[in-house]
């Protein structure tokens, strides 16, 4: 993947992540993405708190990757204008998680990055 691709990938996933277990979220389900997903079953295949599943799902929701039924069923859904773009999250999230991480880190929380960075002994690229 070009540098420019992985910054557009970066720029996704921060706009739309709040943290790195909704991209974990987005892996299982995209991985099966005929399967709907009892809320029960997500909180024990990722081994995560209700609060954790939940946001995770609001977040993807709201980016539309995924639809949840009235009884709270999840099933992945992005649109075909973004399979590739969740495809490349999750091909740069499994070769290289803490870029990722980071990524969603500094766009939810910029004064604890400035923080970190200001101890920051070498170039973490």
């Amino acid at each position: 993947m070009k540098d420019h691709d992985n910054a557009r990938t970066l720029a996704f996933a921060a706009a739309n992540f709040r943290s790195a277990w909704t991209v974990e979220l987005l892996c299982l389900l995209q991985a099966e993405p005929e399967r709907t997903w009892p809320f029960a079953d997500i909180v024990t295949a990722m081994r995560a708190s209700e609060l954790v599943v939940q946001q995770g799902i609001d977040a993807l929701v709201g980016a539309g990757l995924v639809v949840s039924d009235a009884a709270g069923a999840v099933r992945y859904a992005a649109p075909a204008s973004l399979e590739d773009t969740v495809e490349q999250v999750i091909r740069l999230y499994k070769s290289a998680p803490d870029k990722v991480r980071r990524a969603i880190v500094r766009a939810n929380s910029p004064s604890m990055v400035a923080f970190a960075d200001a101890f920051r002994l070498r170039d973490e690229k």
